[in-house]
């Protein structure tokens, strides 16, 4: 029964928010990570509902499923028959405020269930934090926040800065942390950019893996810093189609205790990505 509200209530909250959006978008991305020793494969899907209440107030809710299935070409490995598939859940709820004529703050609420396969609601995670905006113009903007983010493979509260420079009207660039991106559009078409980020999750495991005497791992974490290239096709006025490719480097894929201590390393290897993705706006 407890399984059964916790997901119920997950589902209600992108649902109720819907009645009220003036827009909406479906995507769609499917993404393989093969490695020396591993490969990743990830599914994801992800529904956006977007709308300005007012002149000074704008909220984004972002409902999201992704899917792991990990591929071990170790030989003889024990481990390999059971850690091979993970889920996730999350919904990430953002409220922009307009301070000034100048200034924004930024509220994000991102709760999120993560699991092997079976849901509890001990899986259940609150990230989220605060981040203010400031315009010196029309074509200059500093960001700078706190929030509770599990970028290097377990919750942690990260500052996130950035800069935007709008360089023309079909070029920008955004440096900071934990993304950094160059975009250019040769036509309305057409979109091409330049993505660096740091990303990474933590997944509960349905019953803790014994390494040995002293040691046994509840958790599971990934984590890697991505750079790549993104092409990005705008086939009509509501569908959009991308293709991504990069490489990742500091990967790693860890047993982990409830603390996020690192208990087993797999030694993943660096790796190149290849994503394809589906997106409908409306």
């Amino acid at each position: 029964m407890r399984k059964k509200t916790l997901a119920n209530l997950l589902f209600m909250i992108p649902i109720l928010t819907a009645s009220a959006q003036s827009g909406y978008s479906l995507e769609l991305n499917i993404k393989t990570q093969p490695t020396e020793k591993i490969t990743i494969h990830e599914t994801g899907i992800g529904l956006t509902f977007f709308k300005n209440i007012d002149t000074k107030n704008k909220i984004t809710n972002t409902f999201k499923y992704k899917n792991i299935g990990v591929d071990y070409s170790l030989e003889n490995y024990d481990l390999q028959n059971s850690l091979n598939q993970y889920n996730g859940f999350e919904n990430d709820f953002k409220l922009s405020h307009q301070l000034s004529g100048t200034t924004k703050l930024n509220i994000e609420i991102n709760p999120m269930v993560n699991f092997e396969n079976n849901l509890g609601i001990s899986d259940v995670s609150i990230l989220g934090g605060l981040e203010t905006s400031h315009s010196f113009n029309n074509s200059n903007t500093i960001s700078i926040g706190v929030k509770r983010m599990a970028l290097f493979g377990k919750p942690e509260i990260l500052p996130t800065f950035s800069f935007y420079h709008q360089i023309s009207p079909n070029a920008f660039i955004e440096a900071g942390f934990p993304n950094s991106t160059f975009s250019y559009s040769n036509n309305a078409r057409n979109s091409f950019s330049l993505t660096n980020s740091f990303n990474g999750n933590f997944y509960n495991l349905d019953k803790p893996e014994v390494l040995d005497h002293l040691n046994a791992a509840t958790k599971v974490s990934f984590s890697q810093m991505t750079s790549a290239l993104e092409y990005e096709r705008n086939m009509d006025s509501n569908w959009f189609v991308s293709l991504k490719g990069g490489y990742e480097f500091n990967k790693k894929y860890n047993l982990t205790n409830s603390s996020g201590d690192s208990k087993l390393n797999f030694n993943s290897t660096n790796g190149y990505i290849f994503n394809i993705g589906i997106k409908y706006k409306h």
